[in-house]
């Protein structure tokens, strides 16, 4: 028998969002936080090109896609590391600090990728327990100790989709050793309107030790291409460099994420109904007797503790798929209308 890593005896998969189909026919998936809207007709356009291409490798530096990042966030381009996915970045954050002695902190519950890529980087997971569904960033700066490499803040928070704002956020960072990185995980800053809450760059342009990781796959609509990318100082970005798997971030992913930086003005059009839908779902779940955090991402987190598969079970009933996290409490993404509105049917009868 092969021998493996010990850590895989132990380690949980992660689980993507499923897709569920109601008794009808029916399915509305809610589950992984994806844009409800099709590709732009330009990004379209631009994969069908590349597609033609595909007979040769990618670029394996991602030169365009780099420049084109560069000059939107008017950054060196040099500070720019990218990887097939905000998650697989953060593996690559986590492969260039992560060995055994080594403390990663992180909220917890937080992204759910996150104790599983701490796990097979060799690291050891400090998990700070959330106050009132938000970041406890006064208790995450007391668990650094002198073994902590990394810290995720993850702002807006998944699953519950709360947000940090700047004082606190700074007064954290204040605290936090020099030679420690903070990885500031902005997958969702897009669907951000609390103008409290700050842009993760500015905090990266003051401090050598921070870093801000984003993605093409939730506003930007290209989940199924993979491609995201991390803003830090050159000796954090080369690092992160140096951990890519060679022509991970493929033709036509770069293709299609140089051209939806260029439809950034049509994108956030499609955002802001987003955001229109997220304040209607919230007041109706509000309505109907919810307590819900208030959110700054593309979802709801309803907080349902041991009710959590049964509510997930009733939602399925009705053809929506959700997120459930047994005994705690359950993520719904802000899909179309026909969609929300059936969540919403299936929330308002559970409560009945």
């Amino acid at each position: 028998m092969p021998r493996f890593r010990s850590i895989l005896e132990t380690m949980a998969p992660y689980k993507p969002g499923k897709s569920v189909v109601s008794p009808d026919g029916r399915s509305y998936k809610l589950s992984s936080n994806e844009s409800p809207h099709e590709p732009l007709p330009s990004v379209i356009e631009a994969i069908a090109r590349a597609a033609t291409e595909i007979n040769r490798y990618p670029d394996p530096g991602a030169v365009r896609l780099t420049e084109a990042l560069a000059e939107r966030f008017d950054v060196p381009a040099e500070h720019i590391a990218l990887g097939a996915g905000s998650v697989a970045v953060a593996q690559q954050v986590l492969e260039a600090v992560g060995e055994p002695g080594a403390e990663v902190v992180y909220a917890w519950r937080s992204f759910e990728a996150y104790p599983l890529l701490v796990d097979l980087s060799g690291a050891t997971s400090v998990q700070v327990p959330l106050k009132d569904e938000t970041h406890d960033l006064d208790a995450m700066a007391e668990a650094i100790t002198p073994q902590t490499r990394l810290v995720f803040v993850c702002n807006p928070n998944n699953p519950t989709g709360t947000v940090n704002r700047t004082a606190e956020l700074r007064r954290f960072l204040d605290r936090v050793p020099e030679n420690v990185l903070v990885v500031l995980d902005e997958a969702y800053r897009e669907y951000i309107r609390d103008e409290d809450v700050p842009d993760g760059l500015d905090f990266y342009r003051e401090r050598g030790n921070v870093a801000v990781l984003r993605t093409f796959s939730k506003a930007y609509g290209l989940a199924g291409l993979r491609v995201g990318y991390l803003i830090g100082h050159e000796p954090v970005a080369e690092a992160v460099r140096k951990t890519l798997l060679p022509f991970a971030v493929n033709h036509i992913a770069q293709a299609a994420a140089i051209a939806s930086l260029a439809a950034e003005d049509e994108l956030y059009g499609r955002v802001e109904t987003v955001v229109k839908e997220r304040a209607r779902v919230l007041e109706a779940l509000a309505a109907q007797g919810w307590t819900v955090p208030s959110t700054e991402a593309n979802f709801v987190w309803l907080r349902l503790g041991d009710r959590t598969m049964e509510f997930a079970e009733r939602c399925a009933a009705l053809g929506v798929a959700v997120r459930p996290f047994a005994g705690e409490g359950a993520r719904i993404s802000i899909g179309d209308t026909e969609s929300n509105d059936t969540f919403l049917t299936a929330a308002s009868a559970f409560l009945t």
